[in-house]
């Protein structure tokens, strides 16, 4: 398979560290089109980072048949190093339906897109890049990433699918890259958080080397409660309160202490309210006006906005209702502003995959759910939305049941439906590897709001666990990189979590 490479590269290839192959390897299954290898390098700390980067297709196929079933979408950038292999770190999107451009170039990769008139990209000060090999991948139906036929879009479209083919992915990656030996790092944003934990458990019980797991903006993927639901639940009112406090909607008598605000907020929480949760068809008319108007006290709401059959605030609604006597709702992403404006930062990075990193194609590219006008669709029947056809489902489950479970998360918002018994993630993945460690971010202004709720669940879990996850609280919204200073807060935190790692595989199955 010959390769489409800059004159600059074949010019360096004679450099040591470039020992490592470039080439993947050919297969008769795979589609003709070959990856692309340019070389680059960014000014960091006053010296220069050099480094590898290239676009190219894994072919995800049958098993038994061979027969390529999709071919995924991937960026990756590889630099020297001095002290040995670097782990290879693969990073995605959210969604379902998310691209890994996100992920790339607005946060880790070694530029950045700056949208504006015209676009363009600077060096990134903070990639990961410093620390870490990075490869981008897209999923399936997302980016550039495509089923072959539309009859396997199915067999992606779910989130057992999913799992399987981030993890066949990187198998296959390393394989071609030389790089089985290299310890490995996966990580994701919102959705692509807890698919980082699913996959990280399928490729241990695979007997690949994970030895870091990076799930930001979007819980643990912990399946055991290890604390009671309701009191993970009445935890996310000291958030609410400061965002009330934020948009001057909690009453002048409780004082303009934030602090000792939230302190009141969460003994009112643990003591009245998470009683009342775990009992709340047993509550008397005045009980339950007592937990009406003690919600309105501390999260801003009019007691008109709270659901007194269940005496829950849904994300979705608390965004909604927090500013609707205005006639405003908040976002959900950013629980500190009314709407997030598009940076425009999309144009210019395709136009560095385009022409900077040399990947020629005029296929439309998938940023996130988005529909398919841009390119030709057959009598313009365009696809669903992959988050809207897109099945959760576990294991085996009653179709009634997963239409009541799906209506009810559309109207919570917030993090994904559990349908069936959930995947093997981040407890699982533990016990697989013990020395493996997970960086968890929540944001404080993400529309869950759950800082205080991840921090009681911390302290109750098991030494194994306290051990390996490290939980962060970024005082931000969930795209968390938009808040000054948090880029560079994600870097380090990385790093520390990198220098923590053991970069020996851990024991695997035969």
């Amino acid at each position: 398979m010959r390769f489409l490479m800059s004159k600059r590269l074949s010019l360096w290839c004679g450099a040591a560290w470039l020992a490592m192959p470039l080439s993947a390897v050919a297969d008769p299954g795979d589609a003709a089109i070959p990856p692309v290898v340019s070389r680059h390098q960014i000014p960091l700390d006053g010296k220069s980072l050099a480094y590898l980067a290239e676009a190219g297709l894994i072919p995800i196929r049958d098993a038994e048949t061979a027969a390529v079933q999709a071919q995924m979408f991937y960026t990756s950038y590889r630099a020297e190093s001095a002290k040995g292999p670097r782990p290879v770190t693969f990073l995605w999107g959210g969604g379902p339906g998310g691209s890994s451009m996100i992920m790339n170039y607005t946060l880790a990769g070694p530029v950045l897109a700056i949208g504006g008139s015209p676009g363009k990209t600077v060096p990134n000060a903070n990639t990961l890049l410093r620390d870490t090999d990075l490869v981008f991948v897209d999923q399936v139906g997302a980016g550039w990433s495509r089923v072959a036929d539309r009859k396997f879009s199915k067999g992606f479209d779910s989130t057992i699918g999913d799992t399987d083919s981030f993890a066949e992915f990187i198998r296959v990656w390393r394989i071609r890259h030389d790089a089985v030996d290299r310890p490995v790092v996966v990580g994701g944003v919102s959705w692509g958080a807890p698919r980082a934990a699913t996959v990280a458990y399928a490729l241990l019980e695979r007997g690949i080397p994970v030895e870091g797991v990076i799930m930001a903006s979007g819980e643990s993927s912990i399946n055991r409660d290890y604390i009671d639901p309701s009191l993970f639940e009445a935890m996310r009112v000291p958030g609410m309160a400061e965002i009330a406090f934020r948009w001057q909607k909690l009453s002048p008598a409780l004082g303009e202490d934030i602090a000792k605000i939230k302190a009141e907020a969460t003994t009112w929480a643990q003591t009245v309210y998470f009683p009342a949760l775990n009992r709340v068809a047993e509550l008397t008319p005045a009980e339950r006006d007592e937990v009406v108007a003690g919600l309105s006290r501390y999260v801003g709401l009019s007691p008109l906005f709270i659901d007194r059959t269940t005496l829950r605030i849904l994300p979705r609604r608390y965004a909604q209702d927090l500013l609707r006597p205005e006639g405003k709702k908040l976002s959900g992403a950013d629980l500190r502003v009314t709407e997030i404006k598009p940076s425009g930062w999309q144009t210019p990075a395709l136009k560095s995959v385009r022409e900077d990193l040399g990947w020629k194609t005029d296929l439309p590219y998938i940023f996130e759910n988005e529909d398919y006008a841009e390119g030709f669709v057959p009598f313009r029947n365009y696809p669903e939305a992959i988050g809207d056809r897109w099945d959760f489902a576990t294991s085996p489950s009653d179709p009634a049941q997963v239409k009541t479970i799906m209506e009810a998360y559309r109207e919570r918002g917030g993090r994904p439906p559990t349908i069936g018994k959930p995947l093997p993630a981040t407890e699982e993945a533990v016990d697989l590897n013990p020395g493996i460690r997970f960086l968890i971010i929540i944001d404080r202004f993400d529309g869950e709001s759950t800082c205080e709720s991840n921090a009681v669940l911390q302290r109750a879990l098991p030494e194994k666990l306290k051990r390996a996850l490290d939980f962060r609280c970024y005082e931000a919204g969930h795209t968390f990189w938009r808040t000054p200073g948090m880029a560079a807060q994600f870097r380090q935190d990385v790093h520390d979590m990198i220098g923590g790692m053991s970069l020996t595989s851990p024991a695997s199955r035969p």
